[in-house]
């Protein structure tokens, strides 16, 4: 009675409601690392991803001028003046500023001393003004317009900023040593072979654990299942030393039979499974019209099989992809020239650890093709997956 037709379970909701957090607990980083990337390294130290679209209150040091290169005498004092903002290359012009002063400073301990506009009397007849856009003008004698420019603390509100720098940055600037460009490329020449190779192995393989009658399939069988538990940890050190006996050493070919031998027992399993639910009159007929088991293979059991493979393909793209521990040990040497996308980053944690722009960046050029993939093939995941579980 607690379940009555048309109402759902106390079950059900709990279900539904721990399936929504989950998304959730996945979306919001994925958002914050779209949003981040775009934004300006000022933007993201001031406020969180949440806030990019409004205003932000920034507190920002600038420093005057060089007077000894920018003074000039005017009515018997001599004078450096300028706009904060595009002496720092912020701004092409004055009137690119966007940012408005609100109050500002001379010391880091009074960064609030005076109001935009107003003229600071700094003594003995030196003094600053700074205007709400940046202007600013500092006078005085020939010894305190003099040595290095004037420290200036401003408390200013920022428009939402958005640019495309960071892309041109990581992906476009061939000066860049630690841009993604050439790790993007490298991690498609590794995940590509590593996907296709263990799906056309495993689909022979899997067709005949399924359909074909020999001596051993049980054994095969129980093999296969039993490889599934095995960590792969355990094969690293002693698959790395027979790479380096037999010749192939580090590099692409190394990087794809490794994770060719690491990823064939899930092939295997899964196909099979899928291959061994397809109807067997099928099957049966083609035999009877005299075709052969590789006729049938090809021609039948393989488009019929599209599912499972998309769902293993899926698993094996990102399980390469994201891959850091197979590449370090059977791919990257100390050149550089095989830097995968996650070593990449591994790097730029220590040595960008403060540009979190650049970080938030490379983490969604990274991200983004696996989503494309993803999106683009999970209709055929839970398919794949079911497949063979239910008569």
């Amino acid at each position: 009675m607690d379940n009555i037709a048309g109402t759902k379970s106390t079950l059900t909701w709990v279900v539904h409601i721990s399936v929504a957090l989950l998304v959730l607990l996945w979306i919001f980083p994925t958002v914050g690392l779209l949003v981040s990337s775009f934004r300006t390294t000022e933007q993201i130290r001031t406020s969180g991803w949440w806030a990019a679209l409004f205003p932000s209150v920034q507190n920002e040091v600038f420093r005057a001028a060089d007077p000894d290169e920018f003074r000039f005498e005017r009515d018997g004092v001599f004078v450096v003046e300028g706009n904060l903002y595009v002496l720092e290359g912020r701004a092409d012009s004055v009137e690119d500023v966007s940012a408005v002063i609100s109050v500002w400073g001379t010391s880091s301990r009074a960064i609030d001393a005076y109001e935009a506009g107003e003229t600071a009397d700094l003594g003995e007849g030196e003094t600053m003004t700074v205007a709400a856009n940046g202007d600013y003008v500092w006078t005085g004698n020939d010894d305190q317009i003099s040595g290095r420019g004037q420290r200036i603390f401003v408390t200013a509100e920022s428009p939402p900023e958005f640019t495309l720098g960071n892309y041109r940055s990581v992906l476009f600037d061939p000066e860049n040593r630690e841009g993604m460009a050439q790790a993007f490329f490298n991690t498609l020449t590794v995940v590509i072979p590593a996907t296709i190779i263990p799906i056309l192995i495993a689909a022979f393989a899997a067709y005949a654990l399924a359909w074909m009658d020999f001596p051993g399939r049980a054994l095969l069988i129980a093999g296969v299942v039993a490889l599934l538990v095995v960590p792969l940890q355990l094969a690293l050190i002693p698959l790395l030393s027979l790479h380096n006996q037999i010749g192939i050493g580090k590099g692409y070919l190394g990087v794809w039979l490794a994770h060719t031998g690491f990823g064939l027992p899930l092939a295997i399993y899964l196909l099979r499974n899928y291959m061994v639910g397809l109807p067997r009159d099928i099957i049966e007929c083609a035999k009877v019209d005299g075709a052969t088991d590789f006729q049938i293979f090809t021609k039948i059991i393989l488009p019929l099989s599209f599912p499972a493979l998309a769902s293993f393909a899926i698993f094996q793209f990102l399980w390469t992809w994201n891959d850091l521990l197979v590449a370090m040990v059977f791919l990257i040497d100390s050149s550089g020239e095989t830097t995968v996308m996650t070593r990449q980053i591994v790097e730029l944690l220590g040595t960008r650890g403060g540009d979190w722009e650049i970080l938030a960046t490379s983490a969604f050029v990274s991200i983004a093709v696996p989503l494309l993939v993803f999106f683009t093939m999970q209709r055929y995941l839970v398919r794949g997956l079911l497949a063979g579980s239910v008569k």
